[in-house]
């Protein structure tokens, strides 16, 4: 196992994230989570990359304060996970709910779903590429889940590695940064859907790997099957990722671009030929600096008793 230290990065003005911030209110609560998510993943390790893909969307979204997880209420306006990025594609919230019911049981109104959702995403790495990192924690729940914030902020599948770039830091994240959490792309599925056929034409493609996505991904719509996001190793979170891109072999666009991109080249290069403790170091850095994005603290927000409805 690679365990990792890594700082804390917080908003200035707001109390910061802390290690080890349930010890005394609720020791059992990372253990919890890191129970139900392992016994998930057993049974689908398709929900390992959906929860880390889950806390991803929901940074990126006014910051990591769970909005992602509500749900749009009858006659209101339509919340995050409705929106197409993440509906039907996003897994994992029942997860999330599990892990959040648990803890109640044991620590009511304690635990946010905020760092249930962080915790879940490092126990996800842990489980598919045996990647540990010390999760700081401390963030509140957001009341607020808007749909049209989803356009505006989550990156689309076709964006250019110059777009991406800018996406990012928008996020106070780097393009090495981004590079690297793009790595989570070395497990889970995209539907056929999510990149429109587009990439099968692409000619940078391996010429083998672009008829098999031809062959795969229906012409005319109808089905919308999946397709790997890794074609070498789909469950397993790791570097070789990296290397499929310089094969030619990126399932996105968002993903061959980083490595015909002058921009992005050299990163991933460097991502391709390092060990893969080295990569996982860089990863496990980046993903907490990701869960510190304009998260909620101290008094701000609300500590949610169900992850899916605002108090």
């Amino acid at each position: 196992m690679i365990m990792l230290f890594v700082p804390v990065v917080h908003a200035a003005g707001s109390p910061p994230l802390r290690f080890g911030f349930y010890t005394r209110s609720c020791p059992g609560a990372e253990s919890i989570v890191r129970r139900t998510v392992r016994r998930a993943v057993s049974h689908n390790p398709g929900i390992g990359a959906g929860l880390i893909r889950l806390h991803f969307h929901d940074c990126f979204v006014r910051g990591c304060d769970g909005s992602v997880l509500l749900k749009s209420l009858p006659g209101g306006p339509q919340a995050e996970r409705d929106h197409p990025a993440n509906n039907p594609g996003l897994r994992g919230f029942n997860v999330i709910s599990k892990a959040k019911r648990r803890i109640e049981r044991t620590c009511p109104n304690t635990v946010s779903c905020a760092d249930i959702l962080a915790f879940a995403a490092r126990d996800s790495s842990q489980i598919l590429g045996r990647i540990n990192y010390p999760i700081p924690a401390g963030r509140r729940d957001g009341n607020v889940s808007s749909f049209n914030e989803v356009t505006q902020n989550l990156p689309s599948p076709r964006l250019s590695a110059d777009q991406l770039i800018q996406n990012f830091a928008r996020k106070g994240l780097s393009a090495d940064e981004m590079v690297t959490l793009s790595g989570a792309h070395s497990i889970g599925r995209a539907r056929c859907s999510s990149f429109n056929g587009t990439q099968a034409q692409d000619p940078t493609l391996d010429r083998n790997y672009a008829a098999s996505l031809r062959a795969t991904c229906p012409v005319n719509g109808g089905s919308d099957p999946t397709v790997a996001m890794d074609p070498a190793t789909p469950n397993r979170l790791d570097n070789r990722y990296y290397a499929e891109l310089r094969a030619g072999r990126g399932l996105l666009t968002t993903d061959q671009t980083l490595a015909e991109s002058p921009a992005t080249r050299g990163y991933v290069d460097v991502n391709a030929r390092s060990y893969g403790v080295a990569w996982a170091a860089k990863f496990g850095r980046a993903m907490v600096k990701m869960g510190s994005i304009d998260v909620l603290t101290g008094n701000q927000g609300e500590i949610r008793r169900s992850c899916s409805l605002v108090n």
